[in-house]
């Protein structure tokens, strides 16, 4: 990725401006929900590009600017991290920003080509989260950024406002018909809640909203920074539909068939719009030594795991002893985050999919990488779980009934049952636990007993 900031304006290519920021970002970067580096020190920012997209003024207190940046963020190395990401921001930049832009306050810079301006979040700005939509309606390129959408127009005067929602991203929606996802620690590459989304439409699959429009980067790689899609505003969120089941102890049995059937149909037409390689001896071996080491890695950071990694790496060796034996299995691309937070159902009962990111966490040449559907199974599987168990007393009838109909709506669908091939799916079901595992420790610690339970059950199970 290129150090070099893009040429724009004078503002945008002064060295003086990321060393000004420095101090103001050191504080106000740990703070955010999707900043991936807490617990490990910043020791230096790097400026990839600068990019204003309203030019600041440079005297009196005329209106606000919009400075877009890419970021990198070195920290010192720690296992499964890497030691530096890159992050988009865009700083909103006014004289005296109002009281009402206060939450969103980054500081006061005190010198550098800034120096007298206060810097915030221009998200939560209505003016500058405006001219964001109003720049992806006319496609182009400014400086390092591209503007691109699809046919379909993009109307105008829609009122923005910020998704207040906990998530490794930043949301606006607009007048409640389009949603912008801004990503926030960016890759090389397409990002795959663009290029999956997009797949899916050229197959006409109706269960994911559509990119509408998007914004891109190119330093000189390409990277994805944000896809407006239409904002499913009636919908409901599956997470909150089986929660509300629970509490009021009714059955989510239907909810759970329609939603394997709705799982089932996204893979068929990714199955169909994208390559679907075979997984044999070589690609297992590394399937399972890849969840191996994510098991020692967690492990190394979460001691409550470290008696049970004997039992859950026996999952993933009988993954590679089938590999061994000749076994093979079919790969494609998916949603590769699945879980009930993930999905919508409309007022109609029809079920959509939504954030097609992928673990975050993860590299995104991985995340691009063609997998076993039982990927997403194993992720489903583990959510209804996690339902049940938030909910006092826990159900275990509750949750295994949902995952028994999800998978029969799914077996309906695709034509396969995913309990067909037990091996690979507690493999899966293992991997995502361990993952649940290190995320609940480091961001949610009260939550770790949720996949704890499962990890103790995923470990007991007979070879």
């Amino acid at each position: 990725m290129s150090e070099a900031a893009s040429a724009q304006v004078t503002l945008a290519n002064s060295t003086a401006l990321l060393p000004s920021l420095g101090p103001l970002l050191h504080e106000w970067l740990p703070r955010q929900r999707w900043f991936a580096g807490k617990g490990r020190p910043i020791t230096a920012f790097s400026l990839v590009s600068a990019t204003e997209i309203l030019p600041v003024e440079r005297t009196g207190d005329a209106g606000p600017g919009l400075l877009h940046l890419l970021v990198r963020v070195h920290q010192p190395t720690m296992p499964a991290q890497p030691p530096v990401d890159c992050y988009q921001l865009l700083l909103g930049v006014r004289s005296t920003p109002p009281s009402r832009l206060a939450p969103a306050l980054i500081g006061h810079v005190t010198d550098g080509p800034l120096a007298g301006r206060t810097v915030y979040d221009g998200l939560h700005d209505p003016r500058l989260a405006s001219l964001l939509l109003e720049r992806l309606r006319t496609p182009g390129r400014l400086g390092a950024l591209r503007f691109d959408r699809g046919p379909a127009p993009v109307p105008d005067g829609l009122a923005p406002r910020v998704l207040d929602t906990e998530q490794s991203n930043s949301s606006l929606v607009y007048g409640n018909a389009y949603i912008l996802k801004i990503f926030r620690r960016v890759f090389p590459g397409t990002n795959p809640d663009l290029e999956l989304p997009l797949a899916l439409a050229r197959e006409g699959c109706g269960r994911v909203p559509a990119p509408v429009a998007w914004f891109e980067a190119a330093v000189p790689e390409r990277l994805t920074l944000g896809v407006l899609q239409p904002y499913l505003h009636d919908a409901q969120d599956g997470w909150q539909l089986a929660l509300r089941a629970l509490a009021t102890g009714h059955d989510f049995c239907r909810e759970a068939r329609a939603l394997g059937r709705a799982t089932a149909e996204v893979h068929t037409s990714l199955a169909t719009a994208l390559p679907t390689p075979a997984l044999r001896r070589a690609q297992t071996d590394q399937l399972a030594a890849a969840m191996v080491q994510r098991l020692e890695a967690a492990a190394h950071a979460v001691p409550e795991l470290v008696p049970y990694v004997p039992g859950l790496r026996t999952a993933f060796d009988a993954v590679t002893a089938l590999g061994h034996r000749g076994h093979s299995w079919a790969a494609q691309r998916v949603h590769g985050d699945l879980h009930l937070g993930q999905t919508l159902r409309g007022t109609d009962g029809f079920w959509s999919l939504i954030d097609f990111e992928g673990e975050p966490a993860r590299p995104l040449p991985e995340r691009r990488s063609p997998q076993p559907p039982v990927r997403d199974i194993a992720g489903m599987l583990r959510s209804f779980d996690y339902a049940a168990r938030s909910h006092r007393p826990w159900n275990a009838e509750w949750a295994a009934r949902c995952r028994g109909a999800y998978c029969d709506g799914y077996a309906e669908t695709a034509g396969t049952d995913p309990r067909s091939e037990p091996e690979l799916l507690r493999a899966h079901e293992t991997d995502k636990a361990v993952y649940e595992v290190l995320y609940e420790a480091r961001h949610r610690p009260d939550w770790l007993p949720v996949p704890m339970a499962a990890i103790h059950r995923l470990a007991t199970v007979a070879d």
